[in-house]
């Protein structure tokens, strides 16, 4: 226990970090279930898609004669061109997979979305074979850079990733709650045809909101890149099982719940490393997520729904 205690400030620095990273993707799985009543199972593989993006613009950038701009332009690349690349995969995995099936029972979109799922992976797969890649983060971001914190090293990729997840986070709750298109979001999602009848254009705010919870997972893959270096065409899938348990801890719809429910999961998996096992973290996450539910059975922070006489 002493050593744990010795290592709590550091443990808590890690769990933020993964937890940040786990709160961006489950941002995009509340927006989706709170506008369609949707899990979009395959959500996870456009975040790898855009891990992938990140990747492919820092090695255009990177040469082995050294970066051809700033460090900090080719981030903010690879973060912009990757939240892109990623909202529009999202608008065309909504028009192709989703959008015939609005209207039918919830197996058939459900099904869809796996579908998808394994086709991205496989198209990955195929185009840019199963081998790992390293993002090469050391010529971007030197290793030394960082702060100290009492007897505690927060380094300069850690802290990009906890910043940039709360700052997107604030972003999408100013454009949900203060802007004319978050309105029409809010209205959709309460009763979609009162909103169509008062002049909504629902489609639209439908491949909006796809657009902006891709970009999100877009987001999220270069971040994962960006401090934890490998990625895979396979890193979706464990991620995005991350992603949604930490949507369904925090109140799935709820978008403040989201990034709870993310940095609750970092955390248990961070502090079940040195407590427990590595080994067992996965468990351990998932029995936070059985025990919250337990007692909290709309999440975290899951609004109550009255029941109708």
């Amino acid at each position: 226990m002493d050593v744990f205690l010795a290592q709590l400030p550091q443990l808590l620095i890690n769990g933020l970090t993964l937890g940040a990273v786990y709160a961006l993707i489950a941002l995009g799985y509340s927006m989706v279930y709170g506008v369609l009543q949707l899990l979009n199972f395959a959500h996870g593989d456009v975040y790898m898609v855009g891990a992938f993006i990140g990747y492919a613009v820092m090695m255009a950038f990177l040469p082995a004669d050294g970066p051809l701009l700033a460090p900090v332009i080719i981030i903010v690349l690879m973060l912009l061109l990757a939240m892109l690349g990623c909202g529009a995969l999202g608008v065309v995995i909504e028009q192709f997979a989703y959008r015939p099936l609005r209207n039918s029972p919830r197996i058939a979109p459900l099904i869809s979305a796996l579908g998808v799922s394994f086709f991205i992976q496989n198209a990955v797969q195929l185009t840019l074979t199963a081998k790992f890649r390293n993002y090469e983060t050391e010529k971007l971001i030197a290793p030394q850079m960082g702060v100290m914190l009492g007897n505690v090293r927060l380094s300069a990729t850690r802290a990009l990733v906890i910043i940039s997840a709360i700052a997107l986070m604030f972003i999408l709750q100013y454009l949900i709650r203060r802007t004319r298109l978050g309105k029409a979001m809010r209205a959709v999602a309460i009763d979609r045809e009162a909103a169509a009848m008062m002049g909504v254009n629902v489609d639209q705010v439908i491949m909006f909101t796809f657009f902006v919870g891709s970009a999100l997972a877009g987001a999220a893959g270069v971040l994962t890149g960006i401090v934890f270096t490998r990625i895979w065409h396979f890193m979706g899938f464990s991620y995005g099982l991350k992603g949604f348990t930490a949507a369904v801890l925090g109140g799935i719809g709820n978008i403040p719940g989201a990034m709870l429910g993310g940095f609750v999961l970092g955390l248990a998996e961070t502090f079940a490393t040195v407590l427990v096992s590595s080994t067992y973290k996965d468990v351990i996450a998932f029995v936070v997520l059985i025990i919250v539910l337990l007692l909290r059975p709309r999440g975290l922070l899951g609004a109550r729904i009255p029941q109708k006489v």
